[in-house]
């Protein structure tokens, strides 16, 4: 092959305490991942979420394997 997918390292997030999700807007459809608080309830936006390859990007950065959709 002549041009290789770049391999990201895994970046590291606090388990204890953020749970990644998609936020999703009712209206627009529009979606969100990132990470929320679990004390707190407070959602840090990461990245936007345009096709599925977004979100397949999202999780080998972060090394997710699951994620739950908040409205």
């Amino acid at each position: 092959m002549l041009f290789k997918k770049k391999r990201t390292a895994v970046k590291e997030y606090d388990k204890e305490n953020l749970e990644p999700v998609i936020r999703c807007s009712i209206c627009t459809g529009e979606q969100v991942a990132g990470f929320l608080h679990r004390t707190t309830g407070r959602f840090t936006e990461i990245s936007l979420i345009q096709s599925e390859s977004d979100l397949d990007e999202f999780k080998e950065t972060y090394g997710i394997t699951q994620m739950r959709k908040i409205y």
